[in-house]
């Protein structure tokens, strides 16, 4: 249930908006990323980060390496999984050396955690209904291969409870509504073996992997480490020596290059290690890392909260009486780093915001206009002007005017 609108003060005015930019330590940050359009308000961090320019330097080098070194490079690619595995884990995920394993995409990592897991639980796999479309297809593939029941359940709480003596997938953020939920209460009111989704939260809220057992998780959202970058898995230590991959790639055996017979799994989490890992896109999240590192993720997560609690007060005195009304819980530690407005018209109001008022946000189905705020590159400035070109639309009705034809990317 979404909470209720509080009575809330009058939204701050644009120059109160500017002192907060000037005030806010993290604002210098906003430079070290290319902003190819200072007129055209980027909302879409939830989906796609911006490029940082460490990163863009660190994919010259990166090829450059590979232009001088050739095949001579990998004694030091080869241990860039891990290594940058462990690098995660410290600056964002609250979880310890070798713990955590950058490799694949979070459909082949969850894929493999699910297998491990089923390995280890005989009940049924369970999810919620609203969980992000890849969990929810994965697990029903898992389960029908192992002869599983899979259940779909319509709630968070209701997943919790049918998934007792089971598998239980969670997203720690809601894609939709970007509510956050309380990863160590989950985990502990369970008997179930619990998988979570950091997707929306790593980068954007603190993350405290130790309260967890199994995580999956992308890094081209608030780690900023481009498109179709490395996912991430993580398991913790106690585990390892029970889980087996179902994906024996010769990356993941023990004595790799010693090309013998059989699968022998590697000790620890490079068990989980399948084919040639892309070593462009771990060099690329490293350099992220080292400006997420900088700037700190607690202070990031508190920019989180400041921006989306902006975005719900302009909403609550600018939209709502045009038919918005916000999915996203007002509670700050109950929410991720993206606000979800509902509107029947959502989406020639995204296609308009696009086309005509140089805003970029997103979509999802039927009805929800997502507004993403990535800390480190969104102002609040952003936000201010974000809204205000919105309720524009919405007061000259412009939104109809649009050419509302389905596409393939929303």
């Amino acid at each position: 249930m979404n909470d209720p609108a509080p009575p809330s003060s009058s939204p701050p005015d644009r120059r109160a908006v500017d002192a907060l930019d000037a005030a806010d330590p993290l604002a210098p940050f906003r430079d070290r990323f290319v902003v190819a359009d200072p007129g055209r308000i980027y909302l879409d961090g939830n989906s796609l980060g911006r490029l940082s320019v460490d990163v863009r330097d660190a994919l010259v080098a990166a090829a450059d390496d590979w232009g001088a070194r050739v095949v001579e490079g990998w004694p030091d690619w080869i241990e860039l999984p891990a290594r940058v595995g462990d690098r995660l884990a410290a600056v964002a995920l609250g979880a310890r050396p070798g713990e955590v394993l950058v490799a694949d995409s979070v459909t082949v990592n969850l894929y493999k955690l699910a297998h491990a897991a089923a390995d280890r639980r005989a009940g049924p796999i369970v999810t919620d209904a609203g969980n992000f479309p890849t969990d929810r297809y994965v697990l029903e593939g898992v389960a029908r291969q192992r002869g599983r029941a899979y259940v779909e359940a319509p709630t968070v709480e209701a997943a919790v409870e049918a998934a007792a003596g089971g598998i239980l997938v969670l997203s720690l953020v809601d894609y939709r509504t970007g509510t956050l939920l309380d990863l160590e209460a989950v985990t502990r009111a369970t008997d179930a073996l619990v998988i979570w989704d950091l997707c929306h939260a790593a980068g954007a809220v603190e993350v405290d992997l130790a309260a967890a057992e199994l995580a999956v998780g992308c890094t081209y959202k608030y780690l900023n480490a481009g498109p179709g970058a490395p996912a991430f898995l993580y398991a913790r230590r106690d585990l390892q020596p029970s889980l087996g991959s179902p994906i024996h790639g010769w990356f993941g055996r023990r004595d790799q290059f010693g090309m013998g017979p059989g699968y022998d799994p590697a000790d620890g989490i490079e068990r989980f290690l399948a084919g040639t890992p892309s070593i462009l896109g771990i060099r690329a999240l490293d350099a992220s890392l080292g400006i997420i590192e900088e700037a700190g993720i607690g202070e990031i997560a508190a920019r989180a909260r400041s921006l989306t609690d902006l975005c719900i007060r302009l909403a609550d005195a600018w939209l709502a009486p045009h038919g918005v009304e916000v999915l996203t819980p007002r509670d700050p530690s109950r929410r991720g780093a993206h606000v979800a407005l509902r509107h029947p018209d959502a989406w020639p109001i995204a296609r308009a915001l696009i086309e005509r008022a140089g805003v970029v946000p997103d979509f999802r189905p039927p009805d929800v206009l997502r507004l993403g705020f990535s800390p480190l590159t969104t102002s609040f400035a952003d936000v201010w002007d974000g809204l205000d070109r919105l309720r524009g639309l919405l007061e000259d009705g412009a939104y109809h005017e649009v050419d509302t034809a389905a596409r393939r990317v929303t």
